[in-house]
């Protein structure tokens, strides 16, 4: 797995001690075996960036925390990209201190989040939800952190 960390804003250098480490561990975690021989990239942004960018391919002209986009078709002899995973900082900083949640708990679970997004978990209906939701537990479990859903 060729895992890609671009860091498009400053305000994440330094936040999460061990980023590269732990967003290796939710990928080896999250992704099958025959995943092995894919590439992810990971953008840790800032909210103006995923506002522009959920307004550009989803129409809605707010920041969002976290947003996943599946990798296309694969020139023969290239490694296939799975896709890409924009974070937003603000947001996820936010959010965390709103849930009682670390930084990194939180990211951690929105990084597992968007790489199952790029498998097909998806989670418009509730029974959707459920499925995701509960693969994201039992693979935070793994990684040793709680369940993100609980107080």
């Amino acid at each position: 797995m060729a895992l890609d960390l671009v860091m498009a804003d400053e305000g994440w250098t330094g936040l999460i001690p061990e980023l590269d480490e732990l967003a290796a561990a939710a990928a080896r975690v999250t992704l099958p075996a025959e995943g092995a021989d894919h590439s992810v990239t990971l953008l840790f942004a800032d909210d103006a960036t995923l506002r522009q960018l959920n307004h550009d391919f989803r129409g809605k002209d707010q920041p969002t925390n976290v947003l996943s986009f599946p990798g296309g078709p694969v020139p023969k002899g290239e490694v296939p990209h799975l896709g890409d995973i924009a974070l937003a900082r603000e947001t996820i900083t936010r959010e965390a201190a709103e849930q009682g949640k670390t930084v990194t708990a939180h990211t951690l679970h929105l990084v597992i989040h968007g790489l199952l997004h790029l498998l097909g978990f998806d989670h418009e209906t509730e029974a959707e939800a459920a499925t995701m939701e509960a693969r994201e537990i039992a693979l935070l479990a793994q990684l040793g952190y709680a369940n993100p859903y609980e107080p």
